[in-house]
């Protein structure tokens, strides 16, 4: 069994190298990407979500993807969960505390691109595995991961929380989810729909300005047997009086 601890894993990690060796399609956007989130946001990657939203609009999405994940077919009693792009923490916390009720021997496993986010999410929240990786090559993430953590190859649900909007392949993302879900397998993606603030570019590193949910529907189902998406009513991400709506997409092989 491995026994690196989470920093120790970190401090082997050669970001330019791995990201390379992952396929990541444009390093240095990325590894600019994973700047912004390290100088900007990772310490106060909470406090920026929270007014984002606020406690009423968190929960809603964190209702939202739970009651997803529960729906049929049902989660096993020992499933094994990823967050995909966790981040600090923030949600992954807050979904796999609720889901732990009727699946207390699930496992929770957080991938993200951003050693910063991954220590801070660390602090805070036990019963999680965090790891290094990327949305378009989780399977590939895992491989390399698995020197410092005993982690499945293939999930029972991956669930995501804004972090589609900074990827640079969204058909790609898909494709690796799919790779990596069991048969029975869900995936439950939330995030913006299309807006016009292109500022947000420079102020929160994002690649898209939101999407159409027509858009992910047609995606997903390239990729997908069975993709509902619609948008989570009453949710506004609000930025200095900027408001983008949300969608929620379910996913199944």
């Amino acid at each position: 069994m491995p026994s690196l601890t989470l920093e120790k894993y970190l401090e082997t990690v050669d970001l330019q190298s791995l990201l390379r060796e992952l396929g990541a399609q444009n390093v240095d956007l990325l590894a600019r990407e994973i700047r912004h989130f390290t100088e900007k946001e990772a310490e106060k990657r909470d406090k920026i979500v929270l007014n984002y939203f606020g406690r009423d609009g968190v929960k809603q999405i964190v209702d939202a993807i739970v009651t997803r994940l529960n729906s049929p077919p049902k989660l096993k009693a020992n499933a094994q969960i990823l967050d995909m792009g966790a981040g600090s923490g923030f949600f992954t916390k807050r979904i796999a505390s609720q889901l732990r009720i009727p699946l207390p021997h699930a496992s929770f496993y957080a991938m993200d691109a951003t050693p910063a986010m991954l220590l801070a999410l660390n602090k805070k929240a036990d019963k999680l595995v965090p790891f290094f990786g990327i949305a378009e090559n989780i399977a590939g993430s895992v491989k390399t991961a698995k020197t410092y953590s005993d982690i499945p190859e293939r999930f029972d649900a991956v669930f995501s929380t804004l972090m589609l909007h900074h990827c640079p392949d969204v058909n790609k993302v898909f494709q690796s989810i799919k790779q990596v879900l069991k048969p029975s397998g869900k995936a439950v993606i939330v995030d913006l729909c299309t807006h016009p603030f292109t500022e947000f570019r420079e102020e929160m590193g994002d690649l898209h300005l939101g999407f159409n949910p027509e858009q992910i529907q047609k995606s997903g189902e390239k990729v997908f047997s069975k993709v509902a998406v619609e948008k989570l009513p009453g949710i506004c991400c609000e930025s200095s009086g900027r408001c983008a709506e949300l969608f929620i997409a379910t996913m199944k092989p």
